[in-house]
C-alpha cells in the first residue's frame, strides 16, 4: 500500500528504487524530503582536530566550500580531506547530527514497508518479499558492525532475490546491498555457486565522480557524470569454476621425490604447486620436470625439478587466461586474500566451455522450430501485424524474437489455427519462462551453467515442437 499523504514526487521515488534495484543517492533523498536544497553538511575528523563543511545543491550533489560539486559523498570526502578513502554516507552529518547513512536507512526503511514484489521478483517466485529482504539485510549490516558477519553461499545469497544463477538480478543485488553499506567478500559474481561469501560492510563507494566547478561547468552527461553507476557485463572469471578455489594439494620445497610421485599417483595429478605457505609460491613440479631434472642428474634433488608456476587471481577475466593455459596447462589461483586457493587446468576450462556450447544448442533448436512452426503455419503480414506493424524491423520470418514468437502464439485466433491439442495459456507460460532464461545465456548475463531444471524446460519444450510441429 502506498501512504496517500505521500507526495507524488516522493511515491515515485521510493517506487524507483524498489522497481529499478538501484542505488539510492542524495536525489532520492531530497525528494523524500529527508534534505533539503541548501541543506547545510559538516564532515567532522576529531582525532584530526578537522571540520570539513558543504552544502546540498538542488540537483542532489554536494558542494565543497571551494565550489567543487560531487554526486557521491564518498568522493566529496576524499577532496575535502585531501587524500586517503572514506565512506561519504558515514562522514557527512546534517545540523541535527545524523549521517547521511541515518537518513538513507530511513528511505529505505519507509520503501521497505510499502514495498510490492516486483514483476521480475514475482517472476523469479522468489521467497523474500522486499520487505523480508531489506531486514535482513538490516541484520546482516548490524553483525558486520559486530564483527560476526554473515556467511551464506553464493546459492544461498542468490534465494534472498528468488534467483538460482547469476546473471540480470546482479545489479540489483549489488546495489541493495550498497544501499546497506555491505559487499560480498569474494565477490559473489566470481566464486562458484557453492561457494561462500562473507557480507562484510563496504569501505568506500565504488562510483566515482568528476567534478564540476565554477557556474559555468556542463550539466550534460558525460562520462563518469552519470547519475547511475555503468552496468557491467557479466562473464565467466577464473573463480567461477569449481577447481578455482576448491583447494590445492601442494608439497613444500624440502619435500622428496617419494612424497611427489605418491600425491601425484593417488590423486591422478600431472603437476603439484610447491609452496612454502599459502602465499608464497615457488614453483610447480610434474612429471616432465622430474624426468628432465633425473635425466641430467640420477641424483638430483626435488629443487632441481621444481619450474614456474603461473598465477592469477581468482577475480580474472577467464577468456585472458586461456593463452597462459594453452602455453602452461594450468594455473594456479589466487583467492581475496591473495593465497593459493585452487588450480585449474585447460580440462576444467574446456568442460565449463562445453556445457556453455551446449546451452547455446539447445536454445537455438528451441529458436529454429518455433520459427519453422510459424512459418509453415501463417503467413508474414499475419506476424508482421501483430509483431511490427510499423514495418519496420521484420522482413521476414528470421527476423523474429523470441518475444515475437511469443506474441504470435498467445493470440486466440491464430492459436485456434495451429490446431494442437494443448492450453495455450499454459504453453504460453512456458514460453516466457524460456524466453528470460534464453535472454541470460544468449546475452551472456550469467557465469553460471543452466540448472537442471532450466535445462529440462528448455528439453521438453523441444520435445514438444518436434512432436506437434511436424
Amino acid at each position: 500500500m502506498t501512504d496517500s499523504t505521500a507526495g507524488p514526487v516522493e511515491t515515485q521515488s521510493r517506487a524507483r528504487y524498489l522497481l529499478d534495484g538501484r542505488r539510492v543517492t542524495l536525489t532520492d533523498l531530497l525528494s523524500a524530503g529527508l534534505l533539503t536544497e541548501g541543506e547545510r553538511l559538516r564532515f567532522v575528523r576529531p582525532r584530526m582536530g578537522e571540520s570539513h563543511h558543504a552544502t546540498v545543491t538542488s540537483r542532489g550533489w554536494i558542494r565543497l566550500a571551494d565550489g567543487e560539486e560531487f554526486r557521491s559523498p564518498s568522493k566529496a570526502a576524499m577532496v575535502a580531506v585531501g587524500y586517503g578513502t572514506f565512506d561519504g554516507w558515514e562522514a557527512w552529518q546534517v545540523d541535527d547530527g545524523r549521517f547521511l547513512t541515518q537518513l538513507r536507512q530511513e528511505l529505505l526503511d519507509r520503501a521497505a514497508e510499502e514495498a510490492e514484489p516486483t514483476e521480475a521478483e514475482e517472476a523469479r517466485q522468489t521467497s523474500l518479499s522486499p520487505g523480508e529482504r531489506h531486514a535482513r539485510l538490516k541484520k546482516a549490516r548490524q553483525a558486520a558492525e559486530a564483527g560476526s558477519p554473515f556467511t551464506p553461499t553464493v546459492q544461498e545469497l542468490l534465494g534472498w532475490w528468488g534467483a538460482t544463477g547469476r546473471g540480470l538480478v546482479n545489479e540489483q543485488i549489488e546495489a541493495e546491498l550498497a544501499n546497506h553499506s555491505l559487499i560480498t567478500s569474494p565477490e559473489f559474481d566470481k566464486v562458484p555457486l557453492t561457494a561462500t561469501v562473507q557480507l562484510v560492510r563496504a569501505t568506500e563507494e565504488d562510483v566515482e565522480d568528476i567534478p564540476l566547478t565554477g557556474a559555468s561547468a556542463p550539466l550534460t552527461a558525460s562520462v563518469g557524470t552519470s547519475e547511475e553507476p555503468e552496468s557491467r557485463e557479466t562473464g565467466l572469471t577464473v573463480g567461477t569454476l569449481p577447481s578455482a578455489l576448491g583447494g590445492v594439494v601442494s608439497v613444500k620445497p624440502t619435500a622428496t621425490f617419494e612424497e611427489v610421485i605418491t600425491l601425484m599417483v593417488l590423486h591422478d595429478f600431472s603437476q603439484l604447486p610447491v609452496l612454502a605457505g599459502p602465499h608464497n609460491l615457488r614453483g610447480s613440479v610434474s612429471w616432465k620436470s622430474i624426468a628432465r631434472a633425473r635425466h641430467a642428474d640420477p641424483g638430483a634433488h626435488l629443487s632441481q625439478a621444481i619450474v614456474d608456476a603461473r598465477d592469477v587471481r581468482y577475480d580474472h577475466d577467464l577468456i585472458d587466461v586461456l593463452p597462459t593455459l594453452a602455453e602452461h596447462d594450468f594455473v594456479l589461483v589466487r583467492d581475496q586474500r591473495n593465497a593459493v586457493a585452487g588450480i585449474v587446468t585447460a580440462a576444467d576450462v574446456a568442460q565449463a566451455y562445453g556445457d556453455l556450447a551446449g546451452h547455446f544448442l539447445l536454445i537455438g533448436e528451441m529458436d529454429r522450430r518455433l520459427r519453422q512452426i510459424i512459418a509453415g503455419a501463417f503467413t508474414l503480414p499475419e506476424v508482421a501485424k501483430l509483431c511490427d506493424p510499423k514495418g519496420e524491423r521484420i522482413a521476414s520470418f528470421g527476423d523474429m524474437s523470441v518475444g515475437d514468437y511469443k506474441r504470435v502464439l498467445e493470440n486466440p485466433d491464430l492459436w485456434q489455427q495451429l490446431g494442437w491439442p494443448l492450453d495455450r495459456k499454459v504453453f504460453i507460460d512456458r514460453l516466457e519462462e524460456i524466453r528470460r532464461i534464453r535472454n541470460n545465456v544468449m546475452h551472456f548475463n550469467s557465469s553460471d551453467p543452466l540448472p537442471k531444471d532450466d535445462v529440462d524446460k528448455i528439453r521438453n519444450l523441444n520435445k514438444l515442437l518436434r512432436e506437434y510441429g511436424e
